[in-house]
């Protein structure tokens, strides 16, 4: 499952920010984790299409 290392990372980057004292570099990593979100959404998609059997690009080519 391609989404699970995003949410993975997202939760741990999340995880520092709530520890970290210094607020500037708790809301960029806020921004990365939320960046990592929109990715294992995204990835999640991908993972749906794969499942759904609807061929792939190098599938097509070949």
């Amino acid at each position: 499952m391609l989404s699970e290392p995003y949410l993975k990372t997202a939760s741990t980057l999340a995880r520092v920010a709530r520890e970290m004292a210094d607020q500037t570099i708790a809301d960029r990593l806020r921004a990365l984790a939320e960046h990592y979100e929109r990715q294992a959404d995204r990835a999640s998609v991908m993972d749906s299409a794969g499942a759904s059997g609807r061929p792939s690009v190098a599938a097509k080519a070949g």
